[in-house]
């Protein structure tokens, strides 16, 4: 069973006056505002076109008491502006695909820092970013983070673990790669560069700059890990 940590959520007018809500406010907002056991069945959070943080967050929540059993929330500037009941489809089923705030370590301005970091690594300008937090097929809380140029266009595609923040995937991202070349290790700590066999020249030389690009995204974490419970508690 899930630690509830609603009962400790702290009020955020302090923090909504400084810009863009992150995502750990706008889950604030939602305990605050709406439901304190509701931090504790979030599905995914969403926000677009952040510079850095978005305007908006979508939030999608298991909850039995509406029909189907979803729940859709948006926050936006510390309000709860937007709460419905949705049958907007999700990945396999609700069930067991909450994410358990114990193991958030990363917050959307953390995880804009290790995709920064990582975006500079392969040399690769963007203007906005999108970001989805949900869990992936082993049930551990990911964070997807797109960046985009001005127009709103992709340029690449970073998927960071919310516990321990390793990047463990990235589509597109390196300097004269396309956007279908994909990486992805879901290895954690230090591994070293890792060739395939049929990997062709451009694929190994993204190879090399994923393993570069992760090991200093890493050393990025370090500095921003921010544990939601110790965000919930004003321990920050």
């Amino acid at each position: 069973m899930l630690k509830c940590f609603g009962v400790l959520l702290l009020s955020a007018s302090a923090v909504f006056a400084q810009g863009n809500a992150t995502a750990y406010d706008a889950l604030r907002t939602v305990g605050n505002q709406l439901n304190r056991d509701f931090v504790n069945r979030v599905i995914s959070l969403t926000g677009v076109d952040g510079n850095p943080q978005p305007a908006t967050w979508r939030i999608l929540i298991d909850d039995p008491n509406a029909r189907g059993g979803i729940r859709e929330v948006e926050v936006t500037n510390g309000r709860v502006t937007s709460n419905r009941i949705t049958s907007r489809g999700v990945a396999g089923t609700s069930q067991g695909a909450t994410i358990n705030p114990a193991r958030l370590n990363l917050d959307s301005s953390g995880a804009y820092e290790v995709a920064s970091r990582t975006a500079d690594s392969s040399h690769v300008p963007f203007g906005l970013v999108s970001y989805t937090l949900r869990t992936n097929d082993h049930g551990d809380a990911t964070w997807v983070v797109t960046l985009e140029n001005q127009n709103r266009r992709p340029v690449g595609t970073i998927y960071i673990g919310a516990n321990k923040g390793t990047v463990t995937r990235t589509e597109g991202m390196f300097a004269g790669a396309p956007m279908d070349a994909v990486v992805e290790d879901h290895r954690e700590g230090d591994v070293g560069d890792e060739e395939r066999t049929g990997d062709n020249r451009i694929m190994r030389s993204v190879r090399h700059m994923f393993y570069n690009a992760r090991e200093q995204a890493q050393e990025t974490f370090k500095r921003v890990r921010h544990n939601f419970a110790d965000y919930i508690r004003g321990n920050d």
